[in-house]
């Protein structure tokens, strides 16, 4: 199947102007393939303020005519959002199909979710956002499983009816709030259990879910095979909250989610239909950041992922830097940041995971006691929970009992206090 040929066209103001080689064009350029489509080429416009009928003026518009009928472009896709009417007024200057960004975005987050939840996320933030812009969307619209723009609602014929539409954001609603109800229900378990949660975050593609796989290859519990994630060398590859519980050989035990990976200016809402998944990020004792080594737009990626956090509350928690993806460069041009908060690694690599593990039970809260316990026969039960649960030290049978050395959880420091020698 042929790829859909794309133009691309990027907009900025005075105090926030693009580069004709910038990380924003390279970011939709991305976006673009993600979707799957071809850019062909590429315009930018820096102005004073935004056409309020054309966004980027009617002259710059039959300019960007030109070319698209010279490469036979078949969409227009602006790194910018439009209104209703922009889009209706571009669309009959260029004769082609014209996509905003957040259309962009939310197009191929329709076609990787997979989960029912998932699912309803993504369609719940089509619809309000497509709502206020129904008279713009006519013509992309009408083409129904058209490509670029029109998965999910479109196929629904969604500027028909606006009283509809309500009601089916209404019922989405609804059916996301009984999930997340669930979700919190889940959460509150593991929170009881005293695990602790580390929650993967960074740019998407930056290999969150290629360090996810390689923990569970190293992790101590079974059945890893089938519960490792999708990986793919995409943007947005994967949407759906995954968590594994990850048990290292040193015994401790941790955790582990990833959530869906960030882009500059992420959907308001995205971020909103997405809120319940996202909300794992605030509840975890520690944040994994992922960064792509090989990015040459790594300040891009930094920078996008520190303003995302901060707009979900989780700026304080502790975190790790993970830069991802020596393999892939100059050991010379390796960027670290702060040594004790961050770690350089190729995901692919299980001893570099490994020292990363360790870097995470170093980071990690400490709610753990090393103590020295002396369980008696009459109680070898509790001997066989423990040393199942935790790694046992020096370790030593007596006339009594055993003694031996671990390091216990708050919950079983107190649970089994009259154990312990003081």
């Amino acid at each position: 199947m042929d790829k859909e040929k794309v133009f691309v066209v990027m907009a900025g103001l005075k105090d926030n102007t693009i580069e004709e080689e910038g990380p924003e064009i390279s970011e939709m350029i991305g976006l673009v393939e993600a979707a799957g489509g071809e850019v062909l080429a590429s315009a930018i416009q820096n102005r004073q303020k935004y056409d309020p009928a054309y966004f980027i003026g009617k002259g710059k518009a039959e300019e960007i005519k030109r070319y698209i009928n010279e490469l036979e472009v078949d969409t227009v896709v602006f790194g910018n959002d439009l209104t209703g009417s922009q889009i209706r007024n571009l669309e009959d200057i260029l004769e082609a199909k014209i996509v905003d960004r957040t259309t962009l975005i939310l197009d191929i987050f329709a076609d990787r979710a997979t989960t029912g939840e998932g699912r309803l996320q993504v369609k719940l933030a089509q619809l309000k956002y497509r709502l206020p812009r129904l008279q713009g969307f006519g013509k992309a619209l009408s083409r129904t499983g058209g490509g670029i723009g029109t998965r999910g609602p479109g196929e629904q014929k969604i500027e028909t009816d606006r009283r509809h539409i309500r009601r089916e954001i209404s019922k989405l609603e609804e059916e996301l709030d009984k999930i997340s109800e669930n979700r919190e229900l889940k959460r509150k378990k593991r929170i009881k259990s005293e695990i602790p949660i580390v929650a993967l975050t960074g740019y998407t593609n930056a290999g969150k879910s290629t360090v996810m796989n390689a923990f569970l290859n190293i992790s101590e519990e079974e059945d890893i095979n089938e519960r490792e994630v999708f990986v793919k060398d995409m943007l947005f590859a994967t949407l759906d909250t995954s968590l594994r519980r990850i048990k290292l050989k040193t015994g401790e035990e941790f955790i582990l989610t990833d959530t869906v990976g960030f882009v500059s200016n992420l959907p308001t809402l995205l971020i909103e239909a997405f809120k319940s998944t996202l909300e794992e990020i605030r509840y975890a004792d520690l944040i994994l950041n992922v960064i792509d080594l090989s990015d040459k737009e790594i300040e891009h990626q930094i920078e996008t992922t520190e303003t995302i956090l901060n707009e979900l509350n989780s700026g304080g928690i502790p975190r790790i830097n993970v830069f991802n993806k020596k393999d892939k460069v100059d050991h010379k041009a390796i960027y670290t940041g702060s040594s004790e908060n961050s770690i350089v690694v190729s995901a692919i690599d299980l001893e570099d995971i490994e020292l990363l593990g360790k870097k995470i039970i170093e980071k990690l809260p400490k709610t753990y006691h090393d103590v020295e316990m002396e369980i008696p026969f009459s109680k070898m039960k509790i001997y066989d929970l423990l040393s199942t649960r935790y790694p046992v030290k020096e370790s030593n049978f007596t006339e009594f009992g055993v003694d031996f050395k671990t390091r216990i959880d708050e919950e079983d420091y107190n649970r089994y206090k009259e154990f312990i020698r003081s």
